[in-house]
């Protein structure tokens, strides 16, 4: 008979955990962290994981002590004897490094992958990675789950006519046309050209908007810049709605004005990042209910391939 399993979380995402944990239908595990009056903290297990499965959850956007705690509560499952360390990793940060995109620069992700195995995951699940190339950077198995599951049923929910799913930009045209698959709707691209990070030159649109309902399906929205603008022109070109859906809302900087005071009808987004500000345009869906599914799944080792598909 397997042991149970038990959830431990960071900070960070402990809102998030304990939704986890409900609908896993186990309480969360205790854990302290401690902070020393010079910042530093140290994790502390206060129950046994010996010979358990444990999952460690916690996001790792910025700051770096997101990424830091995770790998302590790695480091200190293993020294406890942990037999199965899984980190649940709702938001991949640093998954934009995936690559040298000019000389001089680290892989970020890369190195992210390293310190997670070398903590001691033995597993690692995750959300909508910016780049799907980063479940080969681990040596441990990687769960890569979607949020297009919750975002479809929610997207039929509303019942459009005229309904046209866009990506804002090329990299997404394979997810656009993932949703437009499902949900039998027209399918089109915008192009855009950057200056620099998080500001962008010039945008058009391949394909035909006048009279559709579109939605724009991203994994993340960062500075909201690119939803933005996007979503301006399409109601140049004659959309009569524009709605975005984006997994993971990091919303950093004027993203919270830009959002309100813009074409968009509404922002949906994920809990994956906990927000800590309130935009009547901005909508959280939960993937509490779906994470805890895989988890048990894995844990009893049932398949899981059903949350692999976009």
């Amino acid at each position: 008979m397997l042991p149970e399993a038990k959830i431990f979380a960071g900070r960070h995402t402990m809102e998030l955990a304990e939704k986890i944990a409900a609908s896993y239908g186990i309480p969360m595990g205790n854990v302290i962290i401690t902070d020393f009056s010079d910042g530093e903290f140290v994790p502390s297990f206060e129950e046994t994981v010996r010979g358990n499965r444990v999952f460690l959850i916690q996001s790792t956007n910025p700051p770096a002590d997101n990424l830091m705690e995770l790998l302590m509560l790695c480091d200190a499952a293993k020294r406890a004897s942990a037999k199965h360390i899984t980190a649940v990793i709702p938001y991949f940060g640093l998954a934009r490094q995936d690559r040298k995109d000019k000389p001089r620069v680290p892989i970020g992700a890369k190195l992210a992958a390293n310190l997670l195995m070398a903590a001691g995951a033995t597993r690692v699940m995750t959300m909508d990675l910016h780049a799907d190339q980063i479940q080969g950077f681990f040596e441990v198995p990687v769960d890569h789950l979607f949020s297009s599951a919750l975002f479809i049923k929610d997207i039929e929910a509303m019942k459009l006519e005229n309904l046209c799913i866009a990506s804002p930009d090329m990299g997404g045209a394979k997810r656009a046309h993932a949703y437009g698959s499902k949900l039998g709707a027209e399918v089109v691209i915008c192009y855009k050209q950057r200056k620099k990070a998080n500001q962008i030159d010039k945008m058009t649109v391949i394909g035909d908007v006048e009279g559709m309902n579109v939605i724009l399906v991203d994994d993340m929205v960062d500075t909201g810049g690119t939803l933005v603008k996007a979503a301006e022109m399409l109601k140049e070109k004659g959309a009569k709605s524009v709605r975005a859906y984006c997994t993971h809302g990091v919303l950093s900087g004027p993203a919270y004005e830009r959002i309100g005071g813009s074409a968009l009808e509404e922002l949906v987004i994920t809990d994956t990042i906990p927000q800590t500000n309130e935009n009547p345009k901005i909508r959280v869906i939960s993937v509490a209910e779906m994470f805890a599914e895989v988890m048990k799944n894995v844990h009893h080792h049932q398949s899981i391939s059903g949350h692999f598909i976009m």
